[in-house]
């Protein structure tokens, strides 16, 4: 996939305001203090900034998993799980000109959620990084992410969110 079609400035805006809502949203599903929600560590990446394995077609972002060791920790207790969101803007974007009914706030609402709930199960060992890339693993629980996203995105007073689920049905 090549970088030619990324997120305009405004784009960008949106996406940072998707964000913004998808935290909120999440951290209140699943009961998360601001100070247990910053414990998931992660980051926010578009494709502009994206590198190697952290661009793929297909998926609308993807979210991988890093370790980090804190500089003087030798234990294994040391160790920090820290992810990142890679938003795939080509794909995005064709996406929303092939498809009208989809606006662009509730579809990265909708795919920021998505990949939060990801982060969180990982975080609290709902699901293992290393084993959601096993097909029968992944498709499980990819079908189990979507219907989260779905509940804690339903009855959302967001213009177009309505057709954005019903876009995402399919995986429920």
């Amino acid at each position: 996939m090549n970088k030619s079609m990324t997120f305009s400035p405004v784009q960008l805006k949106v996406l940072g305001d998707a964000v913004g809502i998808a935290e909120e949203l999440v951290s209140n599903h699943y009961k998360m203090s601001s100070t247990q929600w910053l414990r998931s560590r992660y980051d926010i990446k578009t494709l502009k900034e994206l590198e190697g394995d952290e661009i793929v077609d297909g998926p609308f972002a993807q979210v991988l998993g890093y370790e980090a060791r804190k500089k003087d920790g030798a234990l294994g207790s040391s160790i920090l799980n820290y992810y990142t969101v890679c938003f795939q803007d080509s794909t995005i974007l064709k996406k929303l000109a092939q498809n009208k009914e989809l606006l662009l706030l509730p579809f990265l609402v909708y795919i920021t959620t998505h990949e939060l709930v990801h982060i969180v199960r990982f975080a609290k060992f709902q699901q293992i990084y290393s084993a959601s890339s096993e097909a029968q693993c992944a498709m499980e629980e990819e079908r189990k992410v979507h219907a989260i996203t779905a509940s804690i995105l339903k009855g959302v007073a967001i213009n177009g969110m309505d057709k954005t689920l019903l876009y995402y049905q399919k995986w429920l």
